[in-house]
Formats: C-alpha cells, sequence, structure tokens
C-alpha cells in the first residue's frame, strides 16, 4: 500500500488541496529536510506564472535562506516586476539522478528528487535583506564564495529587483533504483538496469584579466570536491 502522507507539523509541509500527492504518492514526502536539502544542490529553478492572459516558464538562479526562498533580477526583468506586485508562481527544482533502462518501453523512466513550491511572491525592499539575499546567492553557487568577492554596492542594490516566497505550501517527490517491469517481461533478453547521471565540476579557468599573485581560492578548488560529496548520498 502507498504510504500516508506525513503529518502535519513544523518539520513538514501542510499538504494542501493543490499539493496532495495522487500518483505514486509513495515517493512523495512533505519533509522540510527533504525539500530544504533539493532546493540546496540545485543550482537553477523554473518559474511558473501568468501574466495578461499568458503562462511562462522561466529558468532562473535562487536563494534560500531558512524558509524563505529568493529570486532576484535586473530591475526592468518583466516577470520579477510582476512578481514583485504579490504574484501566484510555481517555482520547481528537478535533479536528475540517472537514466532507467526497462525491458518493456512502457517502463522506461528515470531517477530524479523534485520539489515543487508554490504561493504568492513578495517584493523586498529592505537593503539589509537584499544583501543578505545577495550574498546568500553566492553561497549557494560556490560555498565560500562570498567572502571571496566584492558585496553590491549601494547603486547595484538599486539597480536590482528581488522578490521572497515563504516555503510553505509544495512537496517533494524522489524515485531510484532500478526498472519496475511487469512480470511476463523478466525472461525477456533485454538488458533492464539504470545509468546513473551526476553533474561534474571540471577544473577552474581562470580570467586572463586577473592582476598578478591573484590565486585561485580554497572554496574555487574545493568546488568539485563539494558537489561530488553532496551527490554521494543519493547515487
Amino acid at each position: 500500500m502507498p504510504a500516508p502522507p506525513d503529518p502535519p507539523g513544523p518539520d513538514v509541509l501542510t499538504p494542501t488541496d493543490r499539493t496532495t500527492l495522487r500518483r505514486k504518492k509513495e515517493r512523495g514526502s512533505y519533509d522540510r529536510d527533504l525539500v530544504n536539502a533539493i532546493l540546496d544542490e540545485g543550482l537553477l529553478c523554473h518559474v511558473g506564472f501568468s501574466v495578461d492572459g499568458s503562462t511562462f516558464v522561466l529558468p532562473m538562479a535562487y536563494a534560500r535562506i531558512g524558509d524563505a526562498l529568493y529570486l532576484h533580477g535586473a530591475a526592468g526583468n518583466r516577470m520579477l516586476r510582476h512578481m514583485a506586485q504579490g504574484a501566484e508562481a510555481c517555482v520547481t527544482v528537478t535533479l536528475v539522478d540517472g537514466v532507467v533502462l526497462a525491458r518493456s518501453a512502457f517502463h522506461h523512466s528515470m531517477n530524479y528528487r523534485s520539489v515543487v513550491l508554490l504561493g504568492t511572491t513578495e517584493r523586498v525592499v529592505d537593503d539589509d535583506e537584499k544583501q543578505r539575499a545577495s550574498m546568500a546567492l553566492l553561497e549557494h553557487i560556490v560555498p565560500g564564495r562570498s567572502s571571496g568577492a566584492r558585496p553590491p554596492s549601494a547603486d547595484e542594490l538599486r539597480a536590482v529587483l528581488m522578490v521572497r516566497m515563504t516555503i510553505a505550501e509544495g512537496s517533494a517527490k524522489v524515485r531510484t533504483g532500478g526498472p519496475i517491469d511487469e512480470p511476463e517481461d523478466l525472461e525477456e533478453p533485454y538488458w533492464a538496469g539504470h545509468i546513473p547521471l551526476s553533474i561534474v565540476a571540471g577544473d577552474a579557468v581562470a580570467d586572463g584579466g586577473l592582476p598578478p599573485g591573484v590565486e585561485e581560492p580554497e572554496h574555487v578548488r574545493a568546488f568539485p570536491t563539494c558537489r561530488a560529496r553532496t551527490r554521494s548520498s543519493w547515487s
């Protein structure tokens, strides 16, 4: 039998009508730690929103601070201008961990970890909060980077439009393992299994205009190891 949803509480997202898992609910979870882990490992989210009768889904970088998700970009960004007015949005993050090859074409699949968040966005107007979110974005991209780059100036903060979404409504879904074939197909002469996938960081390439004596910092050298360590528990 499918596992029941996690009970509401401080450590889980409370299921709502539009986030209640229906198909393959045994793969789903409302656990905040799992949701946060997927958000923290992902580098790119997709933001869905509707404006002027049309629906858009756009890729964006993001950062999480506690139970808040931050999106930011240029002040002229059409999506952010709309979201700054308090728009309904859907944010998704998906990590693809492998392709699953079954004996039957029908049962081919993928191993993945995904999060879907729903909520209303709010404009961030406080400069201190903008500064914290900007530094969180650097840390999300490369841990340790916030101490290795110049913080945004007052003019740069004014040129940025930033919105916040509270992480309160949503769910996670995870698939792991090999194929799930029909019993009658198990003796068929077709190879079946899964092929793990991962993001692999290469060697850093220094910008050609660095002043003499500027060496590659530790957080850059450590980045491939950090990514591999984050991934290892899901391999």
